[in-house]
This record gives structure tokens, sequence and C-alpha cells, in this order.
């Protein structure tokens, strides 16, 4: 068997998915979307680039990558954080889920692609991230931020449903009718997914003696054995690889080798999540875009305004502010892995053949667009804020104008009512004085007048008048003068 050819083109990728991902690290994009274009770029479907690969040759290697991506995502869950305040995070989380789960199944039902599509493209646009979200909180800074538990509490939850989701959906994939099998595949997912969960709340004491070994070669060939070997004993119960991957992660997690194994387990996922990654990317086919350009713009609107509300929604439950909302909508409103998972076991089980390409379009547009909106939170928050700042002022000024005006007419009428008050008693005094005064007059003349007519009678008795009356002399007549007989 010679293989160097193959060899050759696969280190050819690889080496051009390191520069191509030195590149997009100087303006912040995560290295999904690289991935997924060096794929895209050795494609069969794009032989002008001069580069071509089966996608076969590297898909065993690639299924390694998706077992260990759900394994990273079960290995990482938070069970303390989870199970003390559950109450809390399940309001949350449940709160964020469902409304992108449940506008994200119209959504997919009003592309009429079917009931099952419709199922896989809610499950797309209705989880984040959680690699882009953490990965982001850790290059921003934002670890030490009040609403970072808030985020990554709703990314547990998040966890938490992609679990029971892809249980579900692993049953409806089979395409099996009859409604007690159905039933049977359901009970057996959960019961499956039961069990693990109580191992890794009660057992992991006893499986950390599993683990006691101080060779890390040892070490590390047994936790990657325990993934891949319950990877395919949940394909084999018929609940996909991916949920087997994710439930022997949560209970190594439950180990007190947790850290060891994340921290030997980490390189070798980012390894192997590229294969799967850039295996993606070979399936895409540029010329099968423009079908699902219009739906794929219509996703991405739809995630963007979804997430804007119940990242609002869910700061305001937990008593954060309006900026602080804006940070939670824009770090996750990232899609990336779980949504190029779920196109593969759409793909596996011959569903639409456009969810490829939708799904492939999708991850691409969004995982170059959430971190650029991750990083301009501040300046949205600005262009967000400042005009309903501005609106609240302006209200509060009409207000308080309106309450000022009120205030000066009413203190203009207690003015006036105080100078009607004072005119009123300054006439009541200059009544009240005049009053006196002609009292003290009519007084006066009273007295004067009592006196006065005493007097008088006494006088006229004692003392007759005897005062003569003098008689003026007659006037002399005047002459008559006569008349000037001309006239």
């Amino acid at each position: 068997m010679h293989l160097g050819g193959e060899l050759l083109t696969i280190g050819v990728l690889f080496v051009i998915a390191y520069v191509l991902g030195r590149l997009g690290k100087t303006i912040g994009l995560p290295a999904i979307p690289i991935y997924m274009i060096v794929g895209l770029i050795a494609s069969p479907h794009t032989p002008w680039i001069g580069l071509s690969v089966e996608s076969h040759t590297i898909e065993l290697i690639a299924t390694f990558g998706l077992i260990l991506l759900l394994f990273n995502l079960g290995l990482e869950f938070d069970q303390e954080e989870f199970y003390g305040n559950a109450g809390k995070l399940l309001v949350s989380g449940g709160t964020y889920v469902a409304i992108n789960m449940g506008v994200g199944f119209a959504f997919g039902f009003s592309l009429g692609w079917g009931t099952r599509e419709a199922l896989i493209v809610a499950g797309m646009t209705a989880t984040s991230s959680s690699a882009i979200v953490t990965k982001l909180l850790i290059e921003l800074r934002r670890l030490a931020n009040d609403e970072t538990p808030m985020i990554l509490g709703v990314t547990v939850i998040e966890d938490v449903f992609i679990a029971i989701y892809l249980a579900i959906v692993s049953v409806v994939l089979s395409g099996d009718t009859n409604v007690w099998a159905v039933v049977g595949k359901l009970g057996l997912a959960f019961g499956f997914l039961i069990v693990m969960f109580t191992l890794a709340r009660f057992a992991g004491k006893w499986v950390s003696k599993l683990f006691a070994t101080r060779d890390d070669e040892l070490f590390t060939v047994l936790f990657f054995g325990l993934a891949v070997m319950f990877g395919g004993i949940g394909d084999l119960l018929g609940v996909t690889d991916a949920i087997g991957a994710f439930v022997i992660g949560l209970l190594c997690g439950a180990t007190r080798y947790r850290d060891r194994i994340e921290q030997l387990a980490l390189p070798m996922r980012d390894v192997f999540a590229a294969f799967f990654f850039v295996n993606f990317g070979l399936g895409l086919d540029l010329m099968t875009f423009g079908d699902v350009l219009w739906p794929v713009l219509g996703a991405i609107a739809m995630t963007v305004v979804l997430n804007a509300v119940a990242g609002q929604l869910v700061a305001r439950m937990n008593g954060f502010n309006v900026q602080q909302g804006i940070n939670t909508a824009v770090i996750l409103v990232n899609r990336g892995e779980f949504a190029l998972i779920l196109a593969t076991l759409s793909a596996a089980a011959g569903l639409e053949a456009r969810i490829t390409a939708f799904a492939g379009l999708y991850v691409l547009v969004m995982a170059i667009l959430g971190p650029l909106l991750a990083v301009n939170s501040d300046r949205i928050g600005r262009l967000v804020i400042r005009p309903a700042r501005l609106a609240r002022l302006r209200t509060r000024l009409g207000g308080r104008r309106a309450a000022l005006r009120a205030a000066e007419t009413a203190a203009r009428e207690a003015e006036q009512t105080e100078r009607d008050e004072a005119a009123a008693l300054r006439r009541a005094d200059r009544d009240r004085q005049f009053a006196e005064e002609f009292a003290l007059v009519e007084a006066a003349g009273r007295e004067e007048r009592d006196n006065g007519t005493t007097g008088t009678t006494s006088d006229a008795v004692d003392e007759p008048v005897t005062a003569s009356v003098e008689i003026p002399a007659e006037r002399p007549e005047r002459p008559v003068r006569q008349r000037d007989p001309e006239y």
C-alpha cells in the first residue's frame, strides 16, 4: 500500500491550515472556518485549485475528531455548577434554548424540506459553540466579567440539551415508523443517559481508581480507548457515537483526574477535530451555495435577532444591565461544531442534500460574524444604548420641563393668593382703624354735645339776653336818568 501521495496531500493541507490560521488570528477568527475553507480548497468539487483528495481517506480520523469533540464537551461539563444552581440555570439556559429552538423549528418548517430536516435545522440554529464561546471569553479577557458565570451556565444547559436532543434525533433519523419501536429506542437512549449521569454524579471515586497510573502514555491510551469504545457503544445502542463519547467524558470529568485528562486530551482534540472540519469542507461544493443562499441569510438574521432578544431577557432575569445583555448575546451567537455534527448525521441518514451546504455556509458565516460581533460589543453597546438614553433623557427633560412649568404656575398662583390675602388683611386693618377712629370721633362729638347742651340751658335761665339788634339805615334812592329822545 502506497500512501505517499495521500500523506503529502494531507500534510500540505495542514500547512495551509497553519498559514491561514495565523492570518485569521490577526483579525480574531476562530479555527473552525479556517479548517473548513482548507477542506473546501481541497474538495474534489473545486479541481481548479490544484489539490484533490478523497474524503474517505481521512473519514475514520474525522470520526475520531467528532468523538473527541463530544468527549471534551462532557469532560468540561461543570457538574457542581449545574447541581448547585440547577434551578437558576434551568430557567436562564432553558429560556435561551427554548426561544432559539422554537423559532428555529418554525423556520425549518418554512423551508419546506420536511419535518426531520426542520428538526435538524432547529438544532443547528438553537445552540452555541461552547468551544468558540470559551475561547472568545479567554481571548477577550472577559472571564472576570460579572455576566461570564451566567454565559457559562447557559452553555452548561446547552450541553445537557445537546445530549437529550441527540438522543431524540438518533431515533428520528432511524426512520422507524413503528410506535413501540420508537418508544423503545427513546427509552433506551434516555435510560443510557440517566445511567451515565448517575454514575458521573455518584461513582467518581470508584472510576478514579481505574486511572491510578503515573505513566502519561498509558493514561492517554486509557481515556482515548474509553472515548472510542463508548462512541461505538452509543452507535450500537442507536443513540449515536457522539452521545456515547459525551457521557464517558462526563464520567471521566467526575474523577479526580479531570484536569490531567483535560491537559492531555486538548491537543489530541485540536488535531483530530481539525481533520473533522477539513473532512466536512471536503464535502462542500461552492456551486450548491447558491441554492441555500437565501435560507442561510434568513437563518443568520434570525439567529442574530433571537440572540439579541434572548441575551437581553436572560440578562434581565439575572439582574444585569443592557450592555451586559449585549455582551451575552454576541458571545452566545457563535455557531460551530454542533451544526456540522448534525449535518454529518443528516447526510448519513440520507436526508435533504441541501442541509450539508446549508450547514457549511451557515457555520462559515456565523463563525466569522460571531467573533467580529464579540470583539465590537462595546461599540455596539454605545450605538444601541446612546440613542435609547437620549430618548429617555428627552422624555425625562420633557417631563421635568412640564413639571417645572406646572411648578412655576403653582408658584405664581400661590404668590397671587398671598398678595390677595395680604391686600385683604390691609383692607381689613384699614377698616378696623377707620372704625376705631370713627368711634373715637363719634364718642368725642357726643361728649362735646352733651357738655355744650348742659351749659347753654343753665345760662338762659339765670341771665336773660339783653343784646340789641342794629337796624341798617335805608339806602338813598338812585335818581332816574332821562332817556335821550334820539334813541
